[in-house]
C-alpha cells in the first residue's frame, strides 16, 4: 500500500544538489529511473524536473530504508531521507556527479507498473507511441527541458512589455465566425439554437477595438484555433503571443519588437543578435529566394535568365520567356561532384514534387560544361548563362522554366534541400530579417476576385493608395513579418484608421455596404468614434519555441499536441458525441 508523506516536507530537488550541501540532511521526492543492488549497497538513482541524483541505502546507515529499497522498480514514486556525502566514484556527467545521498528514511508514495516507453532521452518509441502516453513521454529529461524553456520564452515576454507600458488584457474565446481565410472551429449555442460561436483564429478585430477603447498598448499570450490540414509545424490550436500599440507607424513597431527579440535571445538563449535586423521587401525575397520565407544562413539565390535565354537554342527556355513566364537558377558552389546522376534525378523528383515540370541541370567543368541540355546551346548561350549565374569549375546550375510562382516555389525549396543535403547550413547561427511591403491583395482566378493577402484591415502603403482604383493589384501593404531561419514567427501590419480608405478596401474586396456591416458592423461602428492610428503584430509561440530548442516536430515544444489529423491519441478526441447532447443543441449528425 502507498505511503502518506505524513508532514515529510521536501528540502532539495534533486538535481540542485552540489558539493555545498556535503554533511547537510535533506528530503527529496522523485521518481525512480533505475536501481543497483550490489549486496550490502543498493545504489537507486533519483530523478524530478532538475535532474537526477544517486541515493545510496546501506544497511550499516538504515537496514529499515535497505529493505524496503529492495522493492523498488523504475517510476516509483518516492520520498527519501538522508545525508548528502562526497561520492567516491564521481560521475563527470552528471551535475550532481561528486556527491551521493545516504538515506535513513524511505517513503514509497507510489508503486508503478512497466511503462510502455522508456523514460530516457535515447528511447526509440515512435511518435504515436509517445503521443498515446504523453504523460510518461513528458517526464523525458529533454521533453522537460523543452517546457521549461517555452515558460522562460513567456515569461520573458511578459516581463519585457509590461516594463515598456503594455496590458495583458484577455479577449474573447466565443466570437462571431469570420468570413474569409481559414476555416474555423465552430461552437454550437445551446440558449440560441441554430447559431454558431467561433473559436478565435486571431484576436484581431478585439486588440483593435481595445486601441479605440484607448487602452494605447495591450498584449496577451492567446490559444488561437484553425481548422486546416496540419503540418510539422503547425497545429489546430496554437498559441500566440499578440501585441499591438496605438499613435505607430512601421518602424515603432518594428523597433519595440527588435528590443523585444534580442532580449529573448539573451536571457533565455544567452545568445546576442545585433539589432536593427536586416530588412529586405516581399518582391525583393520572393525573386532572390523564391519565398517570403527566406532562409538567410547560405547563398544559392535564385537568379532570373530570362534576357539571357530568350533567343537561345534551347526551346524549352526561349518557349517558357516568350509566353511570358520565367527562367530561373541557382549556382550550387563547388557541388558539380557532390551529386552523380542519380542525385541529380532525385534532385528532380523534388522539384516535381512542387510543381515544376522538370529540372535542368548544368556541371562547370575545366574542359566546359557537362549537361543533357548543352547540345542545344551555342558556345554564346553557354558563355551568357555562365557569366549571368557566374559558374565557375566545380560548380553545379540548377534550372526551372515555368509560371512564376511555380519557378520561385520549386527553386525556393530546392535551394533548402541542397542545402541540407550538402550540409551548408550552420545550425548554430541565426539569420534575421523582417519581409515588408507585401501586396495588399490576392488575385483568385477561379472566383474573379480579390482577397485581402493578410486581412481587410491593413493599411496601405501610402503612395500606393492610388491604385487600389486603378491597379489593385500593384498595391503594397503597411505588413511585415519577422523570419529567423526560414521560419516566418511573427507577421503584422498597421491597420486602417480612416473610414474612406476602409471603404476603398471593401469595394476592392467585393463586399457591399451591407455585406460589410453584416461581418464587421460593430467594428466599424466602432470607428465611427475616433480611432487613433494603431498597428500591431502576432508571434507564434509554437513556432519561436520550435526554433530556439532546434526542433522542426512543433510537437516537441507543446505539452499535449494533437497528431497530424488533428487527433489526439491519449484522450481519443475528437468522440462521438452523446445523442442526447446533440438534440439539445438542434443538431443531427448526416456523413452522407
Amino acid at each position: 500500500m502507498a505511503e502518506l508523506l505524513q508532514g515529510m516536507k521536501r528540502t532539495h530537488m534533486c538535481g540542485q544538489l552540489r558539493t555545498e550541501h556535503i554533511g547537510q540532511e535533506v528530503i527529496l521526492m522523485g521518481w525512480v529511473q533505475r536501481k543497483r543492488n550490489l549486496g550490502g549497497l543498493i545504489f537507486v538513482d533519483l530523478r524530478d524536473r532538475e535532474g537526477i541524483v544517486q541515493i545510496v541505502f546501506d544497511t550499516e546507515v538504515s537496514k529499515e530504508a535497505f529493505d524496503k529499497a529492495d522493492s523498488l522498480r523504475g517510476e516509483f514514486v518516492i520520498a527519501v531521507k538522508g545525508e548528502v556525502r562526497h561520492r567516491e566514484a564521481v560521475n563527470e556527467n552528471l551535475p550532481t556527479g561528486k556527491i551521493e545521498v545516504f538515506a535513513n528514511e524511505l517513503k514509497i508514495l507510489s508503486k508503478a507498473e512497466v511503462p510502455p516507453i522508456h523514460i530516457r532521452d535515447d528511447d526509440d518509441a515512435g511518435e504515436k507511441l509517445r503521443l498515446k502516453y504523453r504523460y510518461l513521454d513528458l517526464r523525458k529529461p529533454k521533453m522537460q527541458k523543452n517546457l521549461i524553456l517555452r515558460n522562460k520564452i513567456t515569461k520573458t515576454v511578459r516581463d519585457f512589455l509590461d516594463s515598456n507600458g503594455f496590458l495583458d488584457i484577455e479577449t474573447p474565446v466565443l466570437t462571431k465566425p469570420t468570413p474569409e481565410g481559414a476555416r474555423d472551429y465552430l461552437v454550437p449555442s445551446r440558449v440560441n439554437p441554430g447559431k454558431f460561436y467561433a473559436l478565435p483564429q486571431s484576436p484581431q478585430i478585439f486588440k483593435q477595438l481595445l486601441m479605440v477603447s484607448g487602452f494605447d498598448k495591450y498584449y496577451q499570450i492567446v490559444k488561437c484555433f484553425r481548422d486546416e490540414d496540419l503540418r510539422a509545424d503547425r497545429q489546430p490550436e496554437f498559441t500566440q503571443i499578440d501585441i499591438e500599440m496605438s499613435f505607430v507607424d512601421e518602424d515603432d513597431v518594428i523597433e519595440i519588437n527588435e528590443k523585444l527579440i534580442k532580449t529573448l535571445f539573451k536571457k533565455v538563449l544567452n545568445v546576442d543578435v545585433t539589432i536593427p535586423f536586416e530588412k529586405i521587401s516581399y518582391k525583393e525575397a520572393m525573386e532572390k529566394y523564391g519565398t517570403d520565407k527566406p532562409d538567410l544562413r547560405f547563398g544559392y539565390e535564385l537568379k532570373s535568365l530570362n534576357e539571357v535565354v530568350k533567343n537561345c537554342g534551347f526551346g524549352v527556355f526561349s518557349n517558357t520567356v516568350a509566353n511570358g513566364n520565367d527562367v530561373k537558377a541557382i549556382n550550387i558552389n563547388g557541388g558539380a561532384d557532390k551529386f552523380s546522376k542519380k542525385g541529380i534525378k532525385n534532385l528532380e523528383k523534388f522539384a516535381k514534387s512542387h510543381g515544376a515540370k522538370g529540372l535542368a541541370w548544368m556541371k562547370v567543368t575545366d574542359e566546359g560544361i557537362e549537361s543533357p541540355i548543352e547540345k542545344f546551346l551555342s558556345k554564346e548561350d553557354i558563355k551568357a548563362i555562365l557569366d549571368e549565374m557566374e559558374g565557375k569549375s566545380g560548380d553545379l546550375i540548377l534550372f526551372v522554366a515555368d509560371m512564376p510562382s511555380v519557378v520561385n516555389t520549386t527553386l525556393g525549396a530546392l535551394r533548402v534541400e541542397v542545402a541540407k543535403k550538402l550540409g551548408v547550413i550552420d545550425e548554430s547561427e541565426y539569420k534575421i530579417v523582417w519581409v515588408t511591403e507585401f501586396p495588399l491583395f490576392e488575385y483568385d482566378e477561379e472566383e474573379k476576385r480579390y482577397y485581402a493577402k493578410h486581412h481587410p484591415f491593413t493599411s496601405p502603403v501610402d503612395e500606393d493608395i492610388e491604385l487600389m482604383d486603378k491597379d489593385p493589384s500593384k498595391v503594397r501593404a503597411k505588413a511585415y513579418d519577422l523570419v529567423i531561419n526560414g521560419y516566418e514567427v511573427g507577421g503584422g501590419s498597421i491597420r486602417i484608421h480612416n473610414s474612406d480608405i476602409q471603404q476603398k478596401m471593401f469595394d476592392v474586396l467585393g463586399f457591399t455596404k451591407e455585406e460589410a456591416n453584416e461581418k464587421f458592423g460593430f467594428l466599424l461602428e466602432a470607428f465611427k468614434y475616433g480611432t487613433p492610428p494603431h498597428g500591431g503584430i502576432a508571434y507564434g509561440l509554437d513556432r519561436l519555441a520550435m526554433i530556439f530548442i532546434g526542433t522542426d516536430n512543433i510537437r516537441d515544444v507543446v505539452a499535449f499536441p494533437k497528431t497530424q489529423n488533428a487527433t489526439c491519441l491519449m484522450t481519443e478526441a475528437p468522440a462521438v458525441a452523446d445523442i442526447a447532447q446533440l438534440e439539445e443543441l438542434h443538431i443531427k449528425v448526416d456523413l452522407d
